[in-house]
């Protein structure tokens, strides 16, 4: 079984919906000197969780981490950190049968 990938909303993270499973990267605070074009060096993180709440501010998300590898958190990501986020599908189901 495949999953299609959902489209981003035309509206950005902005128009994510509360339950809608997402990824976001994440800006985080700059790393070493200045680049050679005049920018930052900035280091990034990703995040995969449900959406709990959007507004101006950010989003609020519930990550949603794999079997056995801890519980499920609550983050704020901050308007500023968002580098990107788009829908992504469920997480797929591990079946376990007998062996062949």
């Amino acid at each position: 079984m495949t999953f299609a990938t959902p489209p981003v909303p035309a509206g950005g993270w902005r128009a994510l919906r509360p339950g809608t499973r997402v990824v976001v990267r994440r800006r985080l605070a700059p790393a070493g000197p200045v680049v050679s074009d005049g920018g930052t060096a900035y280091r990034w993180t990703d995040l995969i969780g449900f959406v709990v709440e959007v507004s101006d501010a950010g989003l609020h998300l519930r990550t949603d981490p794999a079997p056995g590898r801890g519980e499920p958190q609550d983050v704020s990501v901050a308007a500023a950190e968002i580098e990107t986020a788009k829908p992504i599908p469920p997480r797929p189901v591990r079946r376990s049968g007998p062996p062949r």
